[in-house]
C-alpha cells in the first residue's frame, strides 16, 4: 500500500507541471521541472530527483499516476 505521506498532488497546465503549494517552504503554484514525457518514464520505473525551484530542496520522484507523484520519502505532515 502506497503511504498518502509520500504523495504530492500535481497539475499540469499548459504542458506545464505545477503543484499548488511546495512541501518545503509553502510557496504557493510551484512550476516544477518535469517534462510531460518524463511522467510517463517515471510511471514506467525511472526514478527522478526533483529540485524545487522556489527553495531548492530535493525530492526523489519513484512512481506517478494522473494526479499524484509518489517521493520516497513523507512530504506531507501525518
Amino acid at each position: 500500500m502506497i503511504p498518502f505521506a509520500n504523495t504530492l498532488p500535481y497539475e499540469i497546465i499548459m504542458k506545464d507541471v505545477y503543484v499548488a503549494e511546495c512541501p518545503f517552504c509553502h510557496s504557493s503554484s510551484v512550476l516544477l521541472p518535469l517534462k510531460i514525457s518524463e511522467l510517463q518514464s517515471i510511471r514506467e520505473g525511472k526514478k527522478k530527483l526533483l529540485v524545487f525551484p522556489c527553495c531548492y530542496n530535493k525530492l526523489t520522484i519513484i512512481d506517478t499516476d494522473r494526479d499524484y507523484l509518489l517521493a520516497d520519502s513523507p512530504v506531507r505532515p501525518r
